[in-house]
């Protein structure tokens, strides 16, 4: 019953930048453990909302989440980059309100076996869609050093990324890198001692980018960011939950661009562009956690709300 209870990261803020109405129709791109959609689902009564998640097993558990619910839900399994796409096969032009919430869920982070935590052993997995292909096991012994060494600097902005892709190719080069502890101990001997006693996990940061990775999470958000706008019915709301300042980057900077509008230079004494803002920002500064809500939930921590409304 715990997970039922579970407070969603920035649960009221998000319900306010939606700004729900009951016949509205509502996409939740990253459904996950559906707390954000089930009290959205709750504020409809003649409106839809579609639940999307690459995840099966997030799926699979949405029924008894929703719960009186789930009537007004229509459920789809497939990345959130494919937003456009999904609601063309449902034969919706334009929607009220879009969340994507782009932590990685609980239940992937506590199941140990789905090899995204460096404090359990498990196979080097890390897919978030069971049914692709590429695993964190094959970017470990296939990709280059050098595309090992940049993959780390790059999505876990990892200051030892050269020692520990070296490292890393010395191991696989004797055996074939196949579980997440094997990882750990590999990233822990290529840094140094002073390194070490930091107080984040040596290999926090190494396992953030090969999951990044993996699911080509940062283009995901950039192709998704470009996709959905144009889909929001005029004063229908994106709202964009963050976690770390790659993710951050990419969403600010697309808000930001959908709400300039001219792109004439400075200097020209009247636009010649003809561009428009497409949106506006809601608030224009992201809204972050109390601190009421991170001693609740520390996940919360690093979280970031983005709200933007279509002209």
């Amino acid at each position: 019953m715990a997970e039922f209870t579970h407070r969603p990261v920035l649960l009221e803020e998000c319900l306010q930048g939606l700004r729900i109405k009951p016949d509205g129709i509502y996409v939740d791109g990253t459904l996950g453990r559906a707390g954000h959609a089930r009290e959205t689902a709750a504020r409809l009564t003649t409106g839809r909302l579609i639940g999307i998640d690459q995840d099966q097993a997030a799926l699979d558990a949405a029924p008894d989440r929703f719960g009186t619910q789930f009537s007004k839900v229509t459920l789809v399994h497939r990345n959130f980059r494919h937003i456009p796409q999904v609601l063309d096969e449902l034969g919706i032009d334009r929607v009220d309100g879009i969340l994507l919430d782009l932590g990685v869920s609980s239940p992937q982070l506590d199941d140990g076996s789905r090899g995204f935590s460096y404090m359990q052993d498990a196979p080097l997995d890390m897919r978030m869609d069971q049914t692709q292909a590429l695993t964190a096991a094959d970017v470990v012994n296939e990709y280059s050093e050098d595309e090992l060494r940049l993959l780390l600097s790059r999505y876990g902005e990892e200051r030892y990324s050269p020692r520990i892709a070296a490292a890393i190719c010395r191991r696989r080069a004797v055996t074939p890198i196949r579980t997440t502890l094997e990882l750990v101990e590999i990233i822990r001997s290529a840094m140094p001692a002073q390194a070490l006693r930091e107080k984040q996990h040596p290999a926090k940061r190494s396992f953030q980018a090969l999951r990044i990775a993996v699911n080509d999470e940062l283009g995901a958000i950039a192709d998704t960011m470009e996709a959905v706008i144009p889909r929001l019915n005029p004063g229908g709301r994106l709202c964009v939950i963050t976690f770390h300042s790659l993710e951050d980057r990419i969403v600010k900077v697309a808000m930001a661009e959908a709400a300039r509008g001219c792109t004439c230079p400075p200097e020209f004494p009247v636009c010649v562009c003809g561009n428009t803002p497409k949106v506006r920002l809601t608030p224009r500064k992201p809204m972050i956690p109390s601190a009421n809500e991170i001693s609740e939930n520390p996940r919360a921590r690093s979280a970031k709300l983005r709200v933007c409304e279509k002209c």
